[in-house]
């Protein structure tokens, strides 16, 4: 039986980091927007499918990426720390200033497309996604699986899958709807400093966290 009771405040603080950067709006969801208006949201949950494998793939490249790093080098881990506080501070000053001068939100139209195109449009966006590869960064210092057996890593991807294709399934289905597509668009300023204020503290207890 895997004991994850260790790791378990690992796990929150990471998936905590996911979660924000699956919820706050970037080139995913944009894309998404426009897939659920104009083919549905069937082909939406396949590109959902899709973008959650490229999460994946990025959590696992930056997870073996760290622990190479980290073999090579103890300060390896204060470093990355920072760089993903720099980042998160970064961000929470992207959603004050949203917050301050709400962007509109506006879904670009696409052509209907096949199951294989939907997941593969969604898994190249995600794995060359800046956004998404940055958080993984911030989500890597953390250290939410370093030294522990391969059944517990596991359980972490899987459920990283699992909440990035939740939340982005979440975004496909709620904003295919052009009321709450709407009221998202009236609100979008307490949203952007809501999320602000997370970055802020998540880059400040990232910095200061014991290693």
């Amino acid at each position: 039986m895997i004991d994850l009771v260790p790791y378990l405040p690992g796990f929150i603080a990471a998936y905590a980091i996911l979660l924000v950067g699956a919820a706050s709006p970037g080139p995913a969801v944009a894309m998404l927007l426009g897939i659920s208006t104009v083919q549905g949201r069937g082909p939406a949950l396949i590109t959902c499918l899709g973008i959650a494998t490229g999460s994946m793939t990025i959590n696992l490249l930056t997870m073996i990426g760290v622990g190479l790093l980290l073999s090579q080098a103890a300060w390896a881990m204060n470093l990355l720390r920072l760089i993903g506080a720099a980042y998160l501070l970064w961000l929470a000053w992207g959603a004050f200033r949203k917050a301050l001068n709400p962007p509109s939100v506006s879904a670009e139209p696409t052509a209907p497309q096949s199951t294989a195109a939907l997941f593969t449009k969604g898994y190249l966006l995600q794995v060359t996604n800046p956004k998404a590869i940055a958080f993984w960064l911030a989500i890597a210092a953390v250290g939410a699986v370093n030294g522990a057996p391969m059944a517990v890593i596991a359980t972490f991807v899987l459920g990283a899958f699992f909440i990035s294709f939740v939340m982005h399934a979440a975004w496909a289905l709620v904003l295919s709807s052009r009321p709450v597509r709407a009221a998202y668009a009236g609100g979008r300023r307490w949203i952007e400093a809501g999320l602000g204020s997370f970055f802020g503290f998540a880059a400040f207890k990232l910095a200061t966290a014991e290693r």
